[in-house]
């Protein structure tokens, strides 16, 4: 293909022009055509570039398997993005289907019979099967598994809930429970569940920041940006912003920083429960390349950059900012599960005195001009921009246009994205200006470290220990002791409501001892953290609590001295009800221990444990005794 620049009169061509159109067509738009693997395919037959190719071990494990004569079907199953239809696609044309017959959309249930034999059949959507053909369906998939029909066998693509809700609909209508259900479902609940000749294959099980890295490479690297070599709108001192953000996306301009940090968001959204499939991720990247806020739909093309440039506003087009979508209007990008995810951070609302101090003031400041040199002077795009500095100068010296109305509107923006740049691009060396601190999550980065810790079999930090116990007993007491050497497992003496709870039901050791105490364990399966307490010998014993990050950073800002209801009551409610199994548990060993005299009667006294606060805030438990007339 000539990708030299074409001039015809007056217009201008730029060479990697159908690029970009391909790789718009993954972005954001409002028809969310993207959406469609049949859609992305035209995008490419259309623009003739090559495709962006991502390595999937899925994909490669089903191919050997196949490769294989194992008999059996295979079920690729995930949620809506997760490549489902790329699979089966793939998958068709490694068996030797055309791909014009995959093409076609009269059905979407297909066939091939291969070399030896066997026929198999493809359902690259199970949501498009009327009643009877999904009961057939069904059916080829039972004889293929339990009737050992190895003359026929079946790969279908599904949602988790639409096959499971398929397979319960078909056992109505033949009154009889389907045999293969309970199989298929716990596959999705059990990590590596096999069942004998049903390979089932859950895309949704990848690892999102692996993900994210393999799609950031696959565009940046791709090699029609070699076009841009000779593009008259990259020459002659002007900057395109397509180009200024994928190499500043690809790690050109700091080695990587800007993936990794995005990589952390993305792992800890994750954690918290976000599944990211590939195609929302691909839907990120080229929105954070493309993205500008005076582009058509907020996607850039290259026909729209020499406008941009002339305009001077290539800075709209913020690389930082598109990372959030802030291209995008609130309703579009609201609709992407990503965006959603990212914006929960509330990266460039979120700021501290000395970030804020920074930036408004270090211009200026004898004391702070240098950390304002090297933190935002040194990028002159989307830091030091002519544009911010003179609102910048504006603002502190008082004159009223800068602070009122839409002046400061307009001011509060330039510091959000200056706070969106800073997160992404402060070294983490620097530590007098802490980047989690422009997050909600402050302890995110403790959370990161405690997690490759204990995936390599390392111990917890005793700073990290140490706060979540602190923490937790804040929690458990409503008092401010600063008890890090064990927890203490307490009680209001009734059923209240109480928030101060002062009797002490149980006590468990900071580390585990002879079976009991508190543990902080990490399975390696789901790559989730445990926070287990034992209050007796024995694995039976053990009180468990997910430990997701956003758990983590309540207990951590409460060990550093915040108020559990002023951060968050809804994981308040998760540590309240921690708490009532821990208590649960304490009743049921003392009924154990005492039998029926549970509340520990000794003729006419009864001796409760009070926990009462030393001076320097340690908390100890203190026996009571009662008499009772």
């Amino acid at each position: 293909m000539d990708n030299s620049p074409r001039n015809t009169g007056n217009s201008y061509e730029p060479p990697a022009a159908s690029w970009i159109r391909f790789l718009r067509s993954y972005g954001p738009t409002p028809n969310n055509l993207n959406l469609f693997d049949e859609y992305i395919t035209n995008a490419l037959n259309k623009a003739k570039v090559e495709p962006i190719t991502l390595t999937s071990p899925k994909l490669a494990e089903i191919k050997t398997l196949l490769d294989s004569k194992w008999n059996g079907s295979i079920l690729i199953a995930g949620t809506a993005g997760d490549g489902k239809t790329y699979h089966c696609r793939s998958l068709w044309a490694h068996l030797g289907g055309a791909e014009k017959d995959w093409a076609d959309t009269k059905t979407t249930v297909k066939s091939i019979e291969l070399a030896d034999g066997r026929k198999v059949t493809f359902v690259k959507d199970l949501s498009e099967l009327s009643d009877q053909e999904g009961d057939q369906v069904l059916e080829i998939l039972e004889m293929s598994v339990n009737g050992g029909d190895n003359a026929h066998f079946l790969i279908m693509a599904a949602n988790h809930g639409q096959i499971l809700e398929r397979m319960r609909d078909f056992s109505t209508r033949r009154k009889s429970v389907y045999p293969l259900r309970k199989s298929v479902q716990d596959a999705f609940l059990l990590y590596k569940y096999k069942t004998e000749r049903l390979a089932i294959f859950d895309l949704s099980r990848s690892s999102h920041r692996e993900s994210l890295g393999e799609v950031i490479s696959a565009v940046t690297r791709h090699p029609e940006w070699q076009s841009c070599n000779t593009c008259e709108l990259n020459q002659g001192g002007r900057r395109c912003p397509i180009l200024e953000n994928r190499n500043r996306l690809g790690g050109e301009l700091d080695e990587g920083l800007f993936a990794s940090r995005l990589g952390d968001l993305v792992e800890i959204a994750r954690l918290n429960g976000w599944h990211l499939p590939v195609r929302d991720l691909l839907a990120l990247v080229s929105n954070i390349i493309l993205g500008h806020k005076e582009a058509g739909e907020g996607l850039l093309s290259c026909s729209e950059v020499s406008r941009i440039q002339d305009n001077c506003a290539v800075e709209r087009g913020n690389v930082y900012g598109n990372v959030f979508g802030v291209n995008l209007p609130r309703r579009r990008y609201m609709d992407r599960p990503v965006f959603k995810a990212l914006l929960s951070f509330g990266i460039g609302y979120e700021t501290t005195n000395t970030f804020d101090g920074l930036l408004v003031y270090g211009n200026s400041d004898p004391k702070l001009t240098e950390k304002f040199r090297l933190l935002i002077g040194g990028d002159p795009i989307y830091g030091a921009t002519k544009y911010f500095l003179s609102s910048l100068e504006k603002y502190v010296e008082g004159e009223e246009e800068a602070r009122v109305d839409g002046g400061a509107s307009e001011f509060i923006e330039m510091l959000e994205m200056q706070r969106r740049r800073l997160f992404f691009t402060i070294p983490s060396s620097l530590t007098d200006y802490p980047f989690w601190g422009l997050t909600v999550y402050h302890f995110a980065g403790d959370y990161l470290e405690l997690i490759k810790s204990l995936s390599d079999r390392r111990p917890p930090s005793d700073k990290v220990r140490a706060l979540l116990i602190k923490g937790l007993n804040r929690v458990m007491t409503g008092l401010l002791i600063e008890n890090t050497d064990k927890v203490f497992v307490a009680s209001s003496g009734g059923y209240t409501q109480s928030k101060v709870s002062v009797l002490c039901e149980a006590e468990a050791p900071a580390r585990k001892v002879n079976g009991v105490g508190t543990a902080i364990r990490f399975d390696p399966n789901t790559e989730q953290i445990f926070l287990n307490i034992s209050l007796a010998p024995g694995d039976a014993e053990i009180i468990s609590l997910n430990l997701s990050p956003v758990r983590f950073e309540f207990l951590s800002r409460v060990g550093e001295g915040a108020l559990p209801a002023s951060f968050s009551n809804e994981r308040l409610e998760d540590l309240l009800a921690f708490k009532a199994k821990l208590l649960r548990r304490a009743e049921r060993l003392r009924v154990t221990q005492l039998g029926d005299d549970e509340y520990g009667f000794s003729g006419n006294s009864l001796t409760l444990n009070f926990i009462e606060i030393e001076h320097n805030g340690h908390g100890f438990s203190k026996p009571v005794t009662l008499r009772i007339n």
